[in-house]
């Protein structure tokens, strides 16, 4: 009986820890996850949020040695694509939230089985340096001799927006697996996220690159000689996701944050944030095309959980990993 009841106590006390505490992994950028954050708790004081960033498939990796460890420790997860989502889901790892406010937003942006929800709309465009480079209208365009080297490619081995466009792109006739193993020809080495890319292709280490949006947009408007393209096939697009763990230790809280999100206030946060939002009713933020301006490439998120590993597994062979 005292064992039973040390035991109780126990599981009573790390409730008790708990309560009141969300605990976030996000692959925000840490400046706009801390704005995030913020707004979030200005809405919910009494709720406290500790969060950790990196990129999206390194929180997956982070998140999956937590699971066989037995001590997963997020509630929410906000990353950058549906596909590392869709693997949590399919492992029985997602907790669904049928009541989850997502109004009359397009169907596209949510998983239908209310497990995951899209938070924004973001593009991978073609990013190119102003001094050094000259625009295309075509993503084959850059399989040129002349830019060896000179092409600035995330990783889909580390970035959720990168793992994405190439399960979309690679199901597309005029582009395929034939425009990375033209990369591959070029001595592309794809590596980190969106972050880097721009740097290079800012500083004019490269001349191009496969970058968000919203990350040229905002870099061009401070100044940096960088501007973008939306070539004539199309773009792949992702909406940032967020998700609730089914091991989560706050539930309650973790579904206030998803439908803060999706708010009319989490959704003008994102404009100010600089994003295109899946609120139809606001203005997107200066720089942006209409969205009808754009073909957006779709992608079929249960095939690309599917063919994932197979997926990952020729990327690398096609860079000679």
């Amino acid at each position: 009986m005292r064992i039973l009841a040390a035991t109780a106590l126990l599981l009573l006390a790390g409730t008790a820890a708990n309560a009141g505490t969300l605990t976030l992994y996000t692959s925000q950028s840490a400046e706009i996850a801390q704005q995030t954050v913020d707004a979030f708790q200005a809405k919910y004081p009494d709720v406290k949020v500790e969060w950790t960033r990196n990129g999206t498939s390194q929180l997956m990796n982070v998140l999956q040695a937590e699971i066989a460890a037995g001590d997963i420790r997020p509630d929410v997860l906000l990353v950058a694509d549906t596909i590392n989502l869709g693997l949590l889901k399919k492992d029985g790892r997602l907790l669904a939230y049928p009541e989850a406010k997502v109004g009359a937003y397009d169907k596209a942006t949510y998983d239908k089985d209310m497990m995951f929800f899209g938070t924004k709309i973001i593009s991978t465009g073609i990013a190119y340096n102003t001094a050094s480079a000259k625009p295309i209208d075509s993503w084959n365009a850059l399989l040129d001799e002349a830019n060896r080297n000179q092409i600035a490619v995330p990783s889909p081995l580390y970035s959720g927006a990168a793992l994405n466009h190439l399960h979309t792109v690679i199901n597309v006739p005029a582009i395929g697996w034939d425009f990375y193993a033209g990369l591959a020809k070029l001595d592309i080495a794809p590596e980190g996220g969106n972050g880097p890319a721009l740097k290079a292709v800012a500083s004019g280490i490269a001349k191009y690159g496969l970058i968000a949006d919203a990350d040229v947009i905002r870099a061009k408007a401070a100044g940096s000689p960088v501007d973008l393209i939306f070539p004539k096939e199309g773009v792949s697009f992702i909406t940032e996701p967020a998700a609730i763990l089914s091991s989560a230790k706050n539930p309650a809280d973790a579904k206030l944050f998803i439908d803060f999100l999706l708010s009319k206030e989490g959704q003008e946060m994102v404009v100010q944030q600089g994003n295109m939002p899946l609120d139809p009713t606001l203005t997107p933020p200066a720089g942006f095309p209409k969205l009808t301006d754009i073909k957006l490439l779709p992608m079929d998120a249960d095939a690309a959980v599917a063919a994932d590993a197979d997926v990952r597994a020729k990327f690398t062979a096609t860079f000679g990993g």
